[in-house]
Parts: C-alpha cells; structure tokens; sequence
C-alpha cells in the first residue's frame, strides 16, 4: 500500500468517526497513517514469526502512543506557569493554549557587509513537558492540537517542508515544493498550510557603516524577494502555487496567513495604521477583508475569539506599570472594552487571553507573558522576563503559541 492509499483510507476511517474536521485534523490525519502503518508492520512481524516456527509473541507497536505526552500536555485545561523562569524551562500554558516552542533570534555574519538573522528553536518535549533546543529547523510552525509541526531546514528558501511528529521529534514525511519557501502558516483548523515563497532569504541584513548610533544590521528594504505563496493540503501531501510578489519599500519578510475560514490569505502591508493587511483569494486576486476580518490587525496575534465574537485589537492605554489593549467588535471596530497587557498573542477562552507586559516598577520594557481577563485588572504571570540578561536584546526570546 502506497502512501496515497494510506492517506486516502485514514481519510475515509475519519469521515466516518466524526461529523466534521474541526481542530487539529491535520494531527488527526498524520495520527492515523502512524496507526494504520504500525499495524501493518505488527501483522508482517507476526506472519514471518509464523512462518519460521519461533513462537515470538508481537508487542503492541502502537500502544501507549497517545500517552507519549503528560497528561498537562495532552488534555490539560488548567494553567501552568513559571514566572520565575526566562527563557522557559518547563510547560507553559492556560486552558487551551499552551507554549510550544519558542525562538531567539541572532545575526550569522556572511561576509562583512552581508549576514543573516537566524532563528534558534526551544520545542516542547513532549515527554519530559521540558523546553528543548533543536538547531535543526530555520522556521517553525506548530499546528492545532500540538501533535505536528511544519518545519524548513536551515538555508531559505527551502525546497521541502517537513511535518515534524512533536511526539518523537522525527520528520513524517516531506512535501517538496517547486518554489523556494521561507515562511510557513497553519489554517485554524489545521488542514492547510500556506508557504510563503521567496527568490532569497527574507532575514538577509546589510550591515550599516559610519554611523555609531545607528542599528548595525538592517533589512534589505529595497530588495523585496517574495513570490508568491503554496497552499499544502495536509492531507494529501500537494501543494498548489500563486504568485504575488512584495512591492518595493516594504519589508523583505512579507510572510502570508490564512483567513479564518481558510478560504483567504493575507499579508502585512504599508497603511495609514499600523498593522494593516491585505487579502487576497487563493489565485492571487486582491480582495477585501471578510466582514468579522475587516477590523484585525498583523500585529496583533490574537485576532479573532473562538467563537468569533471578539476581536483582539492594539496597545489603548498605558498608565505607570501597566497596559491596556482594546477588545473590539469585529464587524464594526468599535471598542468594546479594555483589558490588561501590551500585547494580546492568543486567545485561551472567551474571556481570557495570553498576553506580553512589562514588569512593575522596570524602566526597560522586558515583555513576559501573561494570563488576562476581560473585565478584571488582575494578571497572572506565566513567565519572567523576556531579554533580562545585561538589559541585551539577543537574550530575548519569542513565544510560539499553539492550541493543544
């Protein structure tokens, strides 16, 4: 049995044990190949013990493999943090959000006018629930349910993307793609992914000279490279191309998302606001926004509230040791209310969010993440303090949020 026909079965075993996808169908599916090979390699195991006469009992290959993970990890709903560790060294999360990866970034000279802006990942063992270092992977991005991550090897633009099983931390298989990809996005409910495609790496930087105030590494702002954009069906492993490139001016780095409904891409563009997007249909025609997308921001992670209702909007207010950010009506933009943090990055329920705020009585800004709710001034640290090491950025560190 090829590997189409193992998708293609694991498709029809799903569609007959649930009414629809819902989140997570891309763990689901990779899932359900792991099941379906491992009792193929069983009965081969137990015919060939037959055949030569040794009675060998077969153990259960697959069993235990939804156990891999802590019960924190796999079905957890509470809230586990370490506001005493930066970076984190052991789970983060609240309710359906967890903390799974995070990167620090630094600059890899080339030559001496020309290097590149790295990434180094911390994923999340699955087994231990501890913050692990993988050099492997340039770009990651973790999928609904944190079973699966999609993952670009070190030099971009990649020619393959792999699907890392975050279980084993081994590649389950590989999509080649015929445009060079730099930049990777999963739909909300994990049966898409969009790969944004460059003629260059998107994270080159030129080195400023004469100027001592001046930061020392830009982008190449006049050089634009990205092409366009792949749509991947998890799937099935195929991957369909758009062009459209970047216009001059803008940031080389010009990576594309997926609409809710997945049914949409869009990207970051110049605007009279910050955080302006743009969207276009899957052949790569300008379209406006969708109705409760309209208001959103790029820059503003969050987005749009598991039932749709609310949207996360930016910073609204600053008083001494704290943030506000706006919580709006999507259709209209109108501000509903206020809730604490300098920056909403997901959303954990309906009332409350993860978030990036200062810490009390610190000059510096030094983000750390945070529980908020809608309605209360309280905020329950998740982390410590981002860049805390001799007030140096290069020690700050990004969270990558996931639904688990």
């Amino acid at each position: 049995m090829n590997v189409e026909e193992l998708v293609r079965d694991s498709l029809r075993e799903l569609a007959a044990e649930q009414p629809s996808a819902g989140p997570g169908y891309a763990d689901r599916v990779l899932a359900v190949r792991r099941r379906r090979r491992t009792r193929r390699l069983a009965s081969v195991a137990a015919a060939t013990a037959a055949v030569v006469g040794i009675a060998v009992a077969v153990p259960l290959l697959d069993g235990g493999k939804k156990e891999v993970r802590p019960a924190s990890v796999l079905n957890g709903r509470g809230t586990s943090a370490h506001p005493d560790q930066s970076p984190p060294r052991d789970l983060i999360a609240a309710g359906d959000v967890a903390l799974a990866a995070y990167y620090t970034t630094q600059i890899v000279p080339q030559r001496k006018d020309r290097g590149v802006s790295e990434r180094t990942y911390w994923l999340l063992d699955q087994r231990t629930g501890r913050y692990e270092k993988d050099t492997r992977w340039s770009f990651v991005a973790v999928a609904p349910g944190m079973r699966t991550a999609a993952v670009l090897e070190r030099n971009l633009p990649a020619q393959r993307i792999g699907l890392l099983d975050l279980a084993t931390g081994e590649v389950e298989r590989w999509i080649p793609v015929d445009h060079g990809v730099g930049g990777l996005a999963f739909s909300y409910d994990g049966r898409k992914l969009v790969a944004t495609t460059y003629d260059e790496n998107p994270d080159l930087r030129i080195r400023q000279t004469g100027d001592e105030d001046a930061v020392p590494w830009v982008p190449q702002f006049q050089r634009p490279s990205r092409s366009g954009f792949h749509v991947v069906d998890i799937a099935s492993g195929t991957a369909s191309w758009t062009g459209v490139r970047s216009g001059r001016g803008t940031s080389p780095r010009q990576d594309f998302f997926l609409s809710r409904a997945g049914d949409l891409v869009y990207t970051p563009v110049p605007g009279p606001a910050d955080g302006s997007q743009q969207f276009y249909d899957l052949d790569g025609n300008k379209v406006a926004a969708p109705a409760d997308e309209r208001y959103l921001r790029t820059d503003v992670g969050a987005r749009l509230s598991p039932d749709g209702s609310l949207a996360a909007g930016g910073l609204s207010k600053e008083v001494p040791d704290k943030s506000y950010s706006s919580i709006r009506d999507p259709r209209t933009g109108r501000e509903i209310t206020k809730v604490r943090g300098a920056e909403l990055l997901a959303w954990v329920d309906e009332k409350r969010l993860i978030a990036q705020e200062r810490t009390a009585g610190e000059g510096l800004y030094r983000p750390r993440l945070v529980l908020v709710t809608i309605g209360s001034d309280e905020v329950e640290w998740l982390s410590g303090p981002s860049a805390q090491k001799d007030d140096d950025l290069s020690y700050a560190w990004e969270p990558v949020l996931a639904r688990r």
